[in-house]
């Protein structure tokens, strides 16, 4: 028998990740990795990484996105280190087939963090000079120490 959450909602809570960012195949943007704001985890055990996304690709070219996290034992980054392992560059969207738009969808486990974490994501386009892309970033976090977990207002 399996059991039902009827309010997950309350057992996660959002925080800003990453303003939108553009980037030009072969040009700005592009093979650059964009940092997402400081949050605090210490309450926290897990996040996803939500990154919507929009883009114009040529037939048969693509768009890929590397991912890591830092953490660091302050909001503004104090002592900022890589954490975890890093996502390898994956394809998520290929001109004249998925492009377009689409959600990128990364899990990661912040318990051992040393309490503050930031994203990278690093797009990457095939093709010079005419594809772009648009994207941002949310977090969801999981795992509260305290629950409910939207209790707390931002």
């Amino acid at each position: 028998m399996k059991a039902k959450m009827h309010d997950i909602g309350s057992c996660l809570t959002a925080r800003f990740a990453l303003a939108n960012t553009t980037a030009t195949a072969g040009g700005a943007g592009d093979a650059t990795e964009a940092n997402g704001a400081w949050i605090d985890v210490t309450d926290f055990e897990s996040i996803k990484v939500l990154a919507p996304y929009t883009t114009t690709l040529a037939a048969s070219e693509t768009l890929t996105f590397a991912a890591n996290l830092q953490d660091a034992t302050a909001i503004g980054g104090t002592g900022a280190a890589d954490f975890g392992n890093a996502v390898a560059a994956t394809v998520v969207a290929t001109g004249a087939v998925t492009g377009g738009t689409g959600v990128v969808e990364l899990d990661f486990d912040v318990s051992q963090s040393r309490g503050f974490i930031r994203v990278q994501l690093t797009p990457n386009l095939s093709r010079a000079n005419t594809d772009t892309a648009a994207f941002s970033a949310v977090y969801v976090l999981g795992g509260a120490m305290r629950e409910p977990a939207t209790a707390k207002i931002n």
